[in-house]
Parts: C-alpha cells; sequence; structure tokens
C-alpha cells in the first residue's frame, strides 16, 4: 500500500503556476520521464508537506530536484538542504540534478534515474 505525505492545499495553485512556467531544463526531463517511459508514473510540481517538488513519483516515494541557477544564490543552498531533510524523514528519497547536467548530458541523468527506479522497485517487492 503506498503511504500518502499530507500537503499544505494552500499550495495547490502555486504548483499550478509553476507546471504552466516550467524552466528549459524541467521541460527537457519531463518530455523523457512522462508517461512511464522509465517504468513508472512522475508527476510534475507536485505539493509534499510545506513544500512543491519539480517532479514526484508516489509509488516509489522518490522526488527529482532540478537545480537552476537560483539554487546556487544567498541562502538558498541552506533552504534546499533543509527542505531535502525535512522531506526525507517523511520517507522521500531525492535525486538532484543540475540544470546544465540536463541541459548537455540527458542520458546520464535517464540512465541514473532509470537505475534508481529499479533498485527501489525491487526493494518494495
Amino acid at each position: 500500500m503506498r503511504k500518502i505525505i499530507p500537503y499544505d492545499k494552500k499550495l495547490v495553485p502555486l504548483a499550478r503556476k509553476l507546471r504552466n512556467n516550467m524552466t528549459l531544463a524541467e521541460v527537457l526531463l519531463w518530455q523523457e520521464i512522462k508517461n512511464k517511459q522509465l517504468g513508472v508514473r512522475f508527476s510534475r510540481q507536485i505539493p509534499i508537506d510545506r513544500f512543491i517538488v519539480d517532479f514526484y513519483c508516489k509509488d516509489l516515494l522518490l522526488a527529482i530536484e532540478v537545480d537552476g541557477e537560483s539554487h546556487y544564490h544567498d541562502d538558498q543552498p541552506e533552504k534546499d538542504k533543509n527542505r531535502q531533510m525535512r522531506l526525507e524523514s517523511l520517507g522521500v528519497k531525492f535525486l538532484r540534478f543540475d540544470d546544465s547536467d540536463i541541459k548537455t548530458n540527458i542520458k546520464w541523468v535517464l540512465n541514473h534515474i532509470y537505475q534508481v527506479v529499479q533498485e527501489l522497485k525491487a526493494s518494495s517487492d
């Protein structure tokens, strides 16, 4: 049975807005993981707890984050770390990719995601 993690319903309009304004790297990755292309269903810009993750597989509790330029300024790295630790404490596993890796080496990114998906599927059997 799938674990359901509650979320703040106030985040739904923002998640919808983010879905309509994805970055180039997010669009590129979404084109490769939507429609169960890696064997599992991913959703995009999904509220979990009090946060929104870029991509999420509910069946595996797997979040994928795309870190663009804004993730490396001011206190954002610390915020990202705290956010990830909070979600991991709820059972969410994280994959984090740099925006430039998706743009320049998407095959490597997809292979890594696929390997993690296979490992998580095997461990949940």
